[in-house]
């Protein structure tokens, strides 16, 4: 391998070593006002006890055992200068930590710092602020790759940094040192257990919103198919009822009439027979799901549905409306083109739903339909020209034009209804395009 390579491998990956470095992990940590209390509480208690430790061993000597029968005298600092420079570590040490965990790692380094200036005789000024320091930065430093490379540095530091780098700790405080640790583990484990149930209730919650969810989405479903069941039946049968019933008015006196009227029954049964057969497809299909692909009987039953109806369909629909009596004028303007299959079936369902509503309402009135296709929106308008209500006609239930409405307003539409002032009744959808 070449080594000029191995060294241009070696500076890309310090490169990007450093480059990640920088980047932190996650959000830094915004610690509560409980979180900063304390952090304050510990920063002061550590001040205060540290402060007193300093002042209290000024010029003193500390007499130690270094070897069996061998003893070492460790002078500890000693005048004004010796007060103010324990005073001032134990400060900056112990102040440091009441941001450990909004600033982790600047914490690390300081308090580091701190410890590396302390002399060896009173290590006791910083060390456990170190130990502190030391532990947030593992905990909180949202910078991983930054703390997994200053935490070895930092302890590597003050662990070789001189002789004697660990403080001496008195036998009444071995007791103390050993129950601290377990308390603080009891707190820990007290507080994970709290938050894995909070987690687990979350959860919960969360699955119990997901079903209901999935209720609400099978309820819009099926509301769905009961407005196009509403649509195709209510339509259908409307014109079947008239045309049967005009049949059995004149058989007596003109069967060949009465003859084309049934053939009109007739064809409006097999109309609503192949939307219906629609309609069930689709609930088969969602049924089923997959189970087309392994079963070409259902495969063929699917092909055989016939498409939704759409704008194509309009003079059908026209001219059942015709057979029934309704004179019925259908225009179209603007040039003609394709659009979404659903917003297509939306304005076919607002021609047929105001036919219908004529047919039932507005006996011996004429209609007409008018479908302008515009640059920006398209424009379907049927109206009639008033008239009385037919043979058991009654009040509607309003069902119909809210199923228009929401249909409507999938594609943003609008639907405006009322009487005309001229007489009858007219209904408008303006349905927003795409620019061609």
């Amino acid at each position: 391998m070449d080594l000029g390579t191995t060294r241009e491998g070696l500076r890309e990956a310090v490169r990007r070593t450093i480059r990640d470095a920088r980047i932190p992990s996650g959000p830094p940590l915004r610690p509560t006002r409980r979180a900063w209390q304390f952090d304050a509480l510990v920063a002061l208690t550590l001040g205060i006890a540290t402060v007193y430790y300093g002042i209290d061993n000024v010029d003193n000597v500390v007499v130690r055992e270094i070897a069996p029968g061998v003893v070492r005298a460790v002078p500890r600092p000693s005048g004004p200068g010796g007060l103010a420079l324990m005073v001032t570590l134990a400060v900056i040490a112990s102040g440091a930590l009441a941001l450990r965990r909004r600033y982790p790692l600047a914490v690390l380094c300081v308090v580091t710092a701190a410890t590396l200036t302390t002399p060896h005789s009173v290590m006791r000024l910083t060390f456990y602020a170190f130990v502190i320091a030391v532990y947030s930065a593992a905990v909180y430093s949202p910078y991983r790759v930054a703390t997994l490379a200053a935490l070895p540095v930092s302890v590597v530091l003050v662990g070789t940094s001189g002789n004697s780098m660990t403080p001496i700790v008195p036998n009444e405080y071995i007791a103390l040192l050993i129950l601290a640790p377990m308390a603080v583990a009891a707190v820990g484990l007290r507080t994970w257990k709290l938050r894995t149930d909070e987690g687990r209730a979350r959860l919960s919650a969360l699955e119990r919103d997901q079903a209901e969810a999935l209720r609400r989405a099978v309820e819009h479903e099926r509301a769905r198919i009961a407005r196009e069941l509403h649509d195709v039946v209510t339509h259908n049968v409307s014109v079947m009822i008239i045309q049967a019933g005009a049949a059995r008015k004149i058989m007596e006196a003109s069967p060949e009439e009465a003859g084309e009227a049934l053939l009109a029954v007739e064809a409006s049964g097999r109309a609503a027979m192949t939307e219906l057969r629609h309609v069930v497809g689709l609930l088969t299909m969602a049924a089923e799901g997959e189970a087309t692909d392994g079963d070409p009987d259902l495969a063929d039953r699917v092909a055989e549905l016939a498409p939704q109806p759409g704008l194509g369909q309009l003079e059908t629909l026209v001219g059942r409306v015709r057979d029934t009596g309704l004179p019925v004028d259908l225009t179209v303007t603007g040039p003609v083109r394709p659009l979404p299959p659903g917003l297509e079936l939306a304005a076919y369902r607002v021609v047929q739903e105001a036919l219908t509503n004529a047919v039932k309402h507005a006996s011996g009135a004429t209609a007409a339909v008018t479908v302008e296709y515009g640059p920006e929106r398209l424009r379907v308008e049927v109206t009639d020209t008033g008239g009385h209500p037919g043979t058991g006609a009654a009040a509607g239930s309003g069902r119909g034009l809210i199923g228009l409405r929401e249909r409507l307003a999938v594609y943003d539409g609008t639907l405006n209804t009322g009487r005309r002032l001229t007489g009858g009744y007219r209904v408008e959808a303006l349905i927003p395009l795409e620019t061609p």
